[in-house]
């Protein structure tokens, strides 16, 4: 296959949640492996499930694959990285500066943007230093979802220049001298990035028009960056077999219709097609059949599928908005692995509070929010919003300079002016709008699209180092910033829907995040099981075959959670882009399953 054959050394994969980034990594990687070269394959997303599609145990070292000769994987672990990160930063301080300084070299070495940064050292080696990687012929990268993967594209730039402009000697990031140490790795990962015989970016999308308009932003702002050598995968194209079943054509026509409109910049780059599976892209024999050639891929040996009588019904979306409403204000929060569909169920659950009479403020805290589109226009009683990174910045860093350096004198107020270019700025900025919409839901309904997992948990774990970096600036937090936690752990006021397809990976990563926030003390109210075939008859040898797999999903969630909707698979119709989240699972499109 072409796609294979000019593939350069580093290959970075990257696009919008859930069009399968993992999956095509994990692929590319076993064929060009297969064809004789050794390969590294790297994940760089916090919220990285490399080890389950791999089905092998990996760590922050390379480790050999199971059954594929040639083919070594690792996760970059964001938190062990920060914690080597750190005990580097701090210990040649030990013993040398009091106690006092050193804790409060590792106060400032708590946030997540050291946790970002010493990830990003990580990367840098693997890209930037040739020693690092050796022994591998090709480095593949499967990256963050797409606003993640632009910082951290960006930051070789971003870094250099703060590196230049500091002159104060510390950051939130603790000794700058240490950073300096690193600037000619990021010089030289920033040039790989941007040298096309070394390093190819490949967008990877959906045929879906939401899906492709983000690849479209996404090859803009690469090009911006320098990074021209852009290729696009279109991963699950599906087409018919059987024209008698109507969910078959309509998902046919779906992607028909969303490759017609696909947006310039995209259709001039090179451009590979992969077909929608019969079953499911986990494991190497599932992985070694993405690249066969289509009607060739055959299912691969695996457990027999659950009998679907073995998986519980559940009751449709709208079942649950009664037990939402009870209060009548509060916090509604989607949350779930990207692709998910967190952004559709939380429109959908805002349109249909709005339909009953409440007052709905709709926001999102993902980078790459499409909650606008997805409404579709104005709905009377929902007031729409989003956080925006840069004006949070900039009305922080002014409000900041305003009270505490009221009374700096000129160069006190330069190394505060100075502090609060760092990167942490943006952090507590968003951090504070986060805890000011969350406090919102005193006055109404508060629906809450969240960003994908990783960068919501992050989001979630950031009170405390807020807190300790919000004194460190500014002297003082917000009152709604004291109240957030406590509010986020009151089951009255804060109902959180993990929203997830009925497939492994997004399933499993659920349950983490589930936990993940159990140890926070902070219960989910109830799961989303999104784009379900369960409750449509279809007949399509594929979708029949992918209907039977999601029955042991539905078992699973069943099991974990305290209360379940399912959501049946729908193509909206042209003149209405909002989903019908709310019928019964009887389709106007598609006959519904005895």
């Amino acid at each position: 296959m072409d796609f294979l054959e000019r593939a350069p050394r580093n290959l970075f994969f990257t696009g919008k949640g859930g069009v399968g980034k993992t999956s095509v990594a994990c692929a590319t990687a076993i064929a060009l492996a297969e064809r004789g070269r050794r390969v590294l394959l790297v994940s760089t997303d916090p919220a990285s499930n490399l080890d389950e599609v791999l089905e092998t145990p990996l760590a922050g070292e390379p480790r050999a694959v199971t059954g594929v000769t040639g083919l070594y994987a690792l996760n970059i672990d964001p938190e062990a990285a920060a914690h080597a990160y750190r005990e580097k930063m701090v210990g040649p301080y030990r013993g040398v500066l009091p106690d006092a300084a050193v804790r409060s070299i590792e106060e400032q070495l708590s946030g997540a943007c050291t946790v970002e940064i010493a990830a990003f050292d990580e990367f840098s080696k693997l890209l930037g230093d040739a020693r690092a990687t050796a022994d591998f012929d090709h480095v593949v990268f499967d990256t963050a979802p797409t606003g993640h993967t632009l910082r951290l594209l960006e930051l070789p730039a971003a870094w250099t220049g703060f590196l230049e402009t500091n002159v104060g000697g510390t950051s939130c990031l603790g000794p700058l001298a240490g950073l300096k140490a690193q600037q000619a790795l990021y010089d030289g990962s920033r040039a790989a990035l941007i040298d096309g015989t070394r390093t190819a970016l490949v967008l990877v999308s959906r045929a879906d028009v939401a899906a492709l308009r983000e690849a479209e932003r996404t090859h803009g702002e690469l090009a911006a960056l320098g990074i021209e050598r852009q290729e696009l995968v279109i991963n699950g194209l599906f087409r018919a077999e059987d024209l008698a079943d109507q969910v078959a054509v309509a998902m046919e026509r779906r992607g028909t219709d969303a490759m017609a409109t696909m947006p310039a910049g995209l259709r001039a780059l090179s451009r590979t097609e992969l077909p929608l599976l019969p079953f499911g892209l986990v494991g190497v024999a599932a992985l070694r059949q993405l690249f066969a050639k289509t009607g060739a891929a055959t299912a691969p040996l695996m457990a027999a599928p659950l009998e679907e009588a073995a998986a519980p019904a559940a009751p449709p979306l709208a079942a649950l908005v009664p037990a939402l409403e009870t209060s009548g204000h509060g916090v509604i929060m989607t949350m779930g692995k990207g692709g998910v569909g967190k952004t559709s169920v939380a429109v959908n659950v805002a349109v249909e509070l709005a339909r009953r009479g409440h007052k709905v403020h709709l926001t999102t805290t993902d980078p790459a929010a499409h909650v606008e589109e997805t409404l579709g226009g104005a709905v009377d009683g929902i007031r729409v919003s989003r956080i925006d990174p840069a004006a949070e910045t900039r009305a922080y860093s002014e409000e900041v300079l305003r009270t505490a350096g009221a009374n700096l004198d000129a160069a006190g107020r330069a190394l505060l002016e100075e502090d609060l270019r760092s990167p942490c700025t943006e952090e507590i900025a968003v951090f504070r709008a986060f805890a000011r919409i969350v406090d919102d839901g005193e006055h109404g309904f508060v629906v809450i699209d969240t960003a994908p997992t990783g960068h919501t948990l992050l989001l979630l774990d950031a009170a405390e180092s807020y807190h300790r970096e919000v004194l460190r600036t500014s002297g003082s937090a917000p009152e709604e910033v004291r109240r957030l936690l406590p509010r986020l752990r009151d089951a009255a006021f804060t109902k959180i829907l993990l929203v997830t397809l009925p497939e492994a990976t997004p399933v499993h990563e659920a349950a983490a995040l589930q936990r993940d926030l159990e140890r926070a003390d902070i219960r989910p109210f109830g799961w989303v099981i999104n784009q379900s075939l369960k409750p449509l008859r279809v007949t399509d040898p594929v979708l029949v075959r992918r209907r039977e797999s999601e029955a042991r999903f539905h078992v699973e969630v069943a099991a974990l959670a305290p209360r379940v909707a399912v959501v049946p698979w729908s193509a909206p119709a042209k003149a209405q882009p909002r989903l019908d989240f709310f019928a019964t699972s009887e389709s106007p499109r598609a006959e519904a399953a005895p």
